[in-house]
């Protein structure tokens, strides 16, 4: 049964499973997207804000060892952004998500006339016709559960926005999801497939530090918070992670710049610089050096329907077998109604 309801996120992508393994930070590396392509899913390359000869090194080192689709993310409010885009174009990389903020219309058409299928966000229906009039090939709806830089929708909200609205066109949905029953009846309603990203964090071939694992084997949902914006003269996007002392940091330094920017010590674009190189840094801080304490432990809410830490071809076939077991389910109750 299930063959059926995922067949055209399947053959969109080009993989077993149409579960998307998102782009992390610090997280999606070379290991995780070998590790996700070699049990069946899509995986997805954090390049963040590498320098650009680091960034090129490690998509020449994808090309030649990773035989299966998979996708280069880009974050397009990254100081290399630029860099990084250029360097795509000339690489022969399948897809590539633009994450961050939504791209340009010249930046999907120039990477779609190098050859690549091309993947987006969006968080209203008119954002999403936008951007497929611009011919993106398809779009993924992050719900603000998420983990990491978020939206400010819900996903059950984008559900109703968008994916009710918007039929046959690839559209994947993302944000809190944590169970194969959950991506049955995502599934069902219309969706191509799935991404998730705290799940992959959670897998023994995940090369993050067992500090940083066990931080999340311990967490419940409700620890999973997001970031506020104190003052609309320092927008920011807004980040969902654990609870600790590297998010208290987060708020005093947002009233350090407020102050700065009110004393005219500095400017609007340097203090966001100053905001996403906090984020960076405190993201590896915990990943790689395992700080959990002052860290940044971005992470969705789904960080508490979990709590072992599983081989990823496992967590694969587990989130088959319940969805499996959702449909047959739904199917007997349709019946039973008829």
């Amino acid at each position: 049964m299930i063959e059926n309801i995922w067949r055209k996120g399947r053959d969109f992508l080009g993989v077993k499973y149409p579960v998307i393994a998102g782009g992390m930070t610090w997280i999606s590396n070379f290991e995780l997207v070998k590790a996700v392509s070699d049990a069946g899913a899509f995986p997805v390359f954090a390049g963040g804000n590498m320098p650009p000869e680091m960034f090129e090194k490690e998509v020449d080192r994808l090309i030649e060892n990773i035989h299966k689709p998979f996708a280069v993310n880009l974050i397009t409010i990254a100081p290399n952004y630029k860099a990084h885009f250029e360097i795509l174009k000339t690489k022969k990389v399948p897809f590539v998500v633009f994450a961050g903020n939504f791209p340009k219309k010249r930046d999907v058409v120039e990477m779609k006339e190098s050859g690549k299928k091309t993947i987006s966000f969006a968080s209203t229906e008119s954002i999403a016709k936008k951007q497929i009039s611009w011919g993106i090939d398809a779009l993924i709806l992050e719900g603000s559960e998420a983990g990491g830089h978020i939206g400010n929708v819900s996903l059950i909200v984008l559900l109703q926005q968008v994916l009710f609205n918007i039929r046959d066109f690839p559209i994947f949905v993302a944000g809190g999801i944590g169970t194969g029953k959950m991506m049955a009846h995502l599934l069902m309603m219309g969706a191509y497939g799935i991404q998730m990203g705290t799940r992959f964090v959670m897998s023994e071939e995940c090369t993050a530090h067992p500090n940083f694992k066990k931080a999340f084997v311990k967490a419940r949902a409700r620890q999973a918070i997001a970031t506020p914006q104190y003052d609309s003269k320092l927008p920011v996007v807004g980040v969902r992670a654990l609870k600790n002392k590297g998010m208290e940091n987060f708020g005093k330094l947002q009233l350090e710049l407020l102050t700065k920017l009110q004393n005219n010590e500095i400017t609007r674009e340097k203090a966001q610089f100053e905001v996403e190189n906090y984020w960076v840094g405190s993201l590896k801080n915990a990943v790689i050096d395992g700080e959990v304490d002052d860290g940044s432990l971005m992470s969705g809410q789904s960080v508490g329907l979990m709590d072992d830490i599983k081989p990823i071809k496992e967590i694969l076939e587990d989130l088959k077998e319940d969805a499996e077991d959702e449909l047959k389910k739904i199917k007997l109750e349709l019946e039973c109604f008829c």
